[in-house]
């Protein structure tokens, strides 16, 4: 799996600008489904027909895009000022190599005045720094509205564990691929969606659960882990399992589906572990509300250091999801 998910983390894929992994992601899926296709706001949908008799309509949904920068000013000596996509931890950011969508590399840094005591890590403070000598010379390699992201990369820790970005969330766009390999049967009519704008307010997922109107629905998406140091306490850990999801600050999972995934995980000996965040949220909001409401739950892969450039993951824990999300897929649902 680790050279797969190498093959979907490096794909550019910022929040707004999803076309480049989107095409990878159609490529990868659509030998199991019946149709792949875009919708208008960029979100990538793909289709396999359920074999039963009252086929309900099951929807997954991982969201494609990553955080990143917008190019907004380029100064007279050529260094460009950013506006964010997403939720940017400044902290875990500078000092960063950083690439433009046209392949223009730079460096995202700290503003000179804070590099010496205690720095503000604040959007207004950082800039990028691609070596132009001048605004014309930076012009001619940037503009205004361009894209970039932190440099991408994948690396193998210690046993099943590995690391990089942007692991959030192309692990679970991963997830969707393999389980759509992975299913015997598909009781369901299964819509296999990667959402775009999730990391600038969830976007995808409500335009496109509102278009599909689901029965039932699963987001598969990172969460956090407990297991660090002074870190806040939460009861999910790296290796222990994938986290079906109870409650997080933006949503409440429907019961039934929580014990749903819970009792195909327990049929298949697949480890899991339940998780309760104080804060933030995922796709799975939207789907829950879409329409006239559907049934929504959520996996989540326990996730160290999330949003920054070493985001760490334990592989069991992944295949345990996948294992899941395939059993979801041959479940009859009433």
């Amino acid at each position: 799996m680790f050279t797969q998910l190498k093959k979907i983390v490096m794909p550019m894929g910022v929040s707004g600008d999803e076309g480049d992994i989107s095409a990878v992601l159609a490529a990868e899926i659509a030998p199991y489904v019946d149709k792949v296709y875009n919708d208008a706001l960029g979100n990538l949908i793909a289709f396999k027909k359920g074999k039963g008799k009252k086929p309900k309509k099951l929807m997954f949904a991982a969201h494609m895009d990553e955080i990143g920068f917008m190019a907004s000013y380029i100064d007279e000596k050529g260094y460009i000022r950013l506006s964010r996509l997403g939720g940017i931890n400044y902290q875990a950011a500078a000092f960063s190599e950083v690439i433009f969508k046209n392949g223009t590399k730079g460096v995202l840094v700290p503003e000179a005045r804070l590099m010496g005591g205690q720095r503000e890590y604040r959007p207004e403070n950082y800039y990028v720094d691609i070596g132009a000598k001048s605004k014309k010379d930076a012009m001619r390699r940037v503009k205004i509205g361009d894209t970039c992201h932190v440099a991408p990369h994948l690396f193998k820790l210690a046993g099943s564990r590995v690391a990089g970005r942007p692991i959030d969330d192309r692990i679970g766009c991963m997830m969707l691929v393999e389980a759509a390999k992975a299913a015997v049967t598909f009781e369901n009519d299964t819509y296999f969606v990667f959402t775009v704008q999730e990391e600038v307010g969830v976007r995808g997922a409500k335009t496109s659960a509102f278009a599909i109107a689901p029965d039932y629905a699963v987001a598969v998406d990172i969460g956090g882990a407990g297991d660090v140091p002074a870190c806040a306490p939460l009861a999910v850990n790296l290796g222990e399992g994938i986290a079906v999801k109870i409650k997080d600050a933006m949503v409440i999972c429907n019961p039934k589906m929580v014990a749903l995934m819970k009792q195909i995980a327990q049929d298949a000996k697949i480890p899991y572990q339940t998780e309760i965040l104080e804060g933030g949220g995922t796709d799975t909001c939207m789907l829950q509300q879409a329409a006239g409401g559907c049934i929504a739950g959520a996996i989540s892969v326990p996730t160290r250091y999330g949003h920054s450039a070493v985001e760490v993951i334990d592989m069991n824990d992944v295949a345990g999801g996948i294992g899941i999300l395939a059993g979801l897929c041959g479940t009859k649902l009433d």
